[in-house]
């Protein structure tokens, strides 16, 4: 066994520095298929980011970047002393905190509960009506949401009323994330139906004839087995609690729920392409984003203390 042992890892070794090798002769041939895969990263990703310079900016179309007034941090210290600052601010944390908190557990839910469904079949047909949403564009649900929730629509002729959902400030929220959740959730469990697809099923037997109950076997056995995913999922999500889409928030916003629905996002709109200033939309985007960093190695260090260093 010993000797087995010793020659099979002395083969691993001479392939890995075969490959290496081969590798190294034929570096051209990797650059070549990497090259068109880079070269969108730098156009795409990399070069726009030269943009945020407008954020300091007295920006003139006619100028340009680099012919524009330089301004500094002025467009900061305007966002920040605004009296409608806090406001924004506000409704953007609470929209992202709130959805992730009412949003983040229903897809392991889901995963959990489908990973009970011995019928293939049956499980098929389940999975396909909890996916179908997410293929709904974000504009028809936000037109489907209009209907349903208009003073003459279904939910009034069930509870006998005629309220008029979509004006009501303290609503807006609700219909935000519950329409998110409907629209996501589904979706976003495929991940944890495949780690638990591939969880230990000489675990699974072994506690049923220990007899561990249902409740046991998920906590026990089940969520184990996609902690990782579960960790990785919640830090990504954590870091974008700022970034809020903008589509839907547009979509569903009225006159009247505007104190409720009017974020950062939609916030840079009305200012940046409606009313055409875009050096101070440009701080006020580029101030979300360094939040959104911020959040994300935050939550990333506080993951990695909690959970015995590992973290994204």
């Amino acid at each position: 066994m010993k000797k087995g042992s010793a020659k099979a890892v002395s083969t691993g070794k001479r392939t890995c520095a075969q490959k290496l090798q081969y590798v190294k002769k034929n570096w051209q041939l990797y650059v070549f298929f990497l090259m068109p895969a880079l070269l969108l990263t730098i156009i795409f990703k990399y070069v726009p980011m030269g943009g945020v310079l407008i954020a300091f900016e007295d920006y003139n179309v006619i100028d340009g970047i680099f012919g524009s007034k330089w301004v500094g941090l002025e467009y900061f210290r305007r966002f920040l002393s605004s009296p409608d600052f806090m406001n924004y601010l506000v409704n953007t944390l609470k929209l992202s905190i709130y959805g992730l908190l009412w949003g983040f557990p229903i897809p392991i839910i889901l995963a959990l509960l489908l990973n009970q469904i011995r019928r293939a079949g049956i499980k098929k047909k389940i999975q396909l009506l909890i996916y179908a949403p997410n293929f709904i564009s974000v504009i028809v649900l936000c037109g489907m949401v209009r209907m349903f929730l208009s003073p003459v629509g279904p939910l009034n002729k069930l509870i006998g009323s005629d309220a008029n959902w979509m004006t009501m400030p303290a609503a807006f929220r609700t219909i935000y994330i519950a329409s998110g959740i409907w629209q996501t959730a589904g979706w976003a469990s495929i991940m944890y139906t495949a780690a638990l697809a591939n969880a230990s099923k000489d675990l699974e037997e072994a506690a049923v004839v220990d007899g561990a109950n249902i409740l046991q076997q998920i906590w026990y056995v089940q969520l184990p087995a996609i902690k990782n995913i579960i960790v990785i999922q919640f830090i990504l999500q954590a870091g974008n609690i700022m970034s809020i889409g903008f589509e839907k928030a547009y979509a569903l916003q009225t006159d009247m729920n505007l104190p409720a629905s009017e974020i950062l996002s939609t916030y840079v709109y009305r200012i940046g392409l409606l009313n055409g200033d875009y050096g101070y939309s440009t701080a006020v985007g580029l101030f979300n984003s360094v939040i959104n960093v911020i959040l994300l190695i935050f939550v990333n260090w506080v993951v990695k203390k909690l959970n015995d260093g590992e973290g994204l």
